[in-house]
């Protein structure tokens, strides 16, 4: 749940705040961005410190090399983080974040499966709602901005004679 609460957080303090700091962070796509890059640090250190024994325990026993595999993951995330902030990677960070988080729910089935304690308290249908979530907002730093514009119809209060 803290990832959740990192991104809700962040999102919005960005939102709320950042327009007295800069006319730049009007742009509520780039608070959304803001947001999930706090949630990756959150994930991604929790690799490395307090939760990096349940996160190992998490990866399916089909897998190689465990402990490995949470340290790649890690700095996946925490280099994705740092990618979203950035205007000419934030779109290839979202996606490969969004892959990333396909690419490991295995281990959420696993976890879940195995009836795991700790950090892997939360049910799977828990996690996959939260995993909808996450890549939802991915998702939609990902999609370029033309197509949003597209996508939504402008109103218009002129009327056609």
């Amino acid at each position: 749940m803290e990832p959740l609460i990192a991104l809700i957080t962040a999102t919005l303090v960005t939102r709320t705040l950042g327009p007295l700091l800069s006319d730049r962070l009007r742009d509520n796509w780039l608070a959304l961005r803001v947001g999930l890059a706090a949630m990756f640090v959150v994930t991604g250190l929790a690799h490395f410190v307090g939760l990096r024994d349940d996160l190992v325990s998490m990866v399916p026993p089909s897998l190689p090399a465990p402990e490995l595999l949470v340290t790649v993951t890690g700095v996946m995330e925490l280099a994705g983080a740092a990618a979203l902030l950035h205007g000419r990677t934030y779109r290839w960070a979202a996606a490969g974040l969004a892959l990333l988080l396909v690419a490991v729910f295995p281990a959420n089935v696993h976890a879940a499966s195995a009836e795991m304690t700790a950090v892997q308290a939360e049910s799977l249908g828990v996690r996959t709602a939260l995993q909808l979530v996450f890549l939802s907002a991915l998702v939609a730093v990902w999609w370029p901005k033309t197509a949003r514009r597209r996508s939504i119809p402008k109103l218009s209060y002129a009327t056609r004679s």
